[in-house]
């Protein structure tokens, strides 16, 4: 075990084993995010591979990121904290092992698992249009590669099937209960399109269970407490702090261009020393002032 993996404090799969236990993720895009989603007090966060690919590139979450961007991305993200980081990896970026590689290479920066999808590369966000899905099998093939490769069972696996977009619902349920099957810790069934539609999974899954909140997206955006009565034991909130990252700049930057000034959105800033709170600024003060 990696010495940044001593570091965590608690692994995702221990917090599932509480009883009662339910976890909602912040999706964090770098550093800072996670930075702040852990001051808040969060147990774990998600690293988000639309908010990587909108942030690191500038461009749609539509297969353009690559294993190494991710895998930096995550190096920096898992430094800056001291809670677990599952880490998006698409479909894993080729066959599988590619899929053993980027799952070695994870565990050892200290990733506390990961989230592996069956869609057909180059995938696209779950909740846009013209989605494809590999064959059941195909994606058997890499999952169990992944299990392979963890070194800890600690390591989370959340398997996620994209198939309720192009071959319905019953689909989808069926390759959850298959990936199950086959070792994946947590099931990950993307886009139900209704209420109705969320409450089947729980109902025909038997496993820990994802729902993705996508404000604006395809599913019923449901809180925490509404999600674990229907029997999920994780929610997602991918892209709630990307968005309101994204309204706050463009904001802030449209008044500085209109009126060469930023005095209406201060209230909305956090102060200098506020900032220089969050990243720990003193204990640097301190470091230089004894190499001094």
């Amino acid at each position: 075990m990696s010495r940044r993996q001593r570091k965590v404090r608690r692994s995702v799969k221990s917090l599932l084993n509480d009883e009662g236990e339910f976890l909602t993720l912040p999706g964090v895009f770098d550093a800072l995010s996670a930075k702040i989603a852990e001051k808040i007090g969060y147990p774990a966060i998600f690293q988000t591979g639309y908010g990587s690919a909108a942030t690191l590139l500038g461009m749609p979450d539509f297969g353009l990121l690559h294993a190494g961007e991710t895998i930096d991305n995550a190096r920096r993200i898992i430094k800056s904290v001291n809670i677990p980081v599952i880490v998006d990896i698409d479909t894993g970026y080729g066959n599988p092992l590619n899929v053993q590689r980027i799952v070695q290479d994870l565990e050892e920066i200290g990733a506390g698992g990961i989230f592996l999808e069956d869609q057909v590369w180059p995938k696209r966000c779950g909740h846009m249009t013209g989605k494809e899905v590999i064959p059941s099998q195909d994606f058997v093939s890499k999952l169990k590669a992944a299990i392979d490769a963890r070194r800890s069972r600690e390591f989370v696996i959340v398997a996620r099937t994209d198939a309720r977009a192009t071959l319905g619902l019953q689909e989808a349920i069926r390759r959850g209960i298959e990936y199950r099957k086959v070792g994946a810790d947590v099931i990950f069934v993307e886009a139900p399109r209704t209420l109705g539609e969320l409450r089947e999974v729980p109902s025909k899954i038997d496993a820990p269970l994802v729902a993705n909140m996508i404000e604006h997206g395809v599913t019923p955006t449901l809180s925490s407490h509404q999600l674990k009565k229907m029997g999920y034991r994780i929610a997602v909130f991918p892209l709630s702090g990307l968005y309101a990252a994204t309204f706050a700049l463009r904001g802030v930057f449209t008044e500085l261009i209109r009126t060469g000034s930023t005095k209406n959105s201060r209230r909305k800033m956090v102060t200098f020393d506020d900032f220089n709170s969050l990243v720990g600024l003193s204990g640097y003060m301190n470091l230089a002032k004894k190499y001094a």
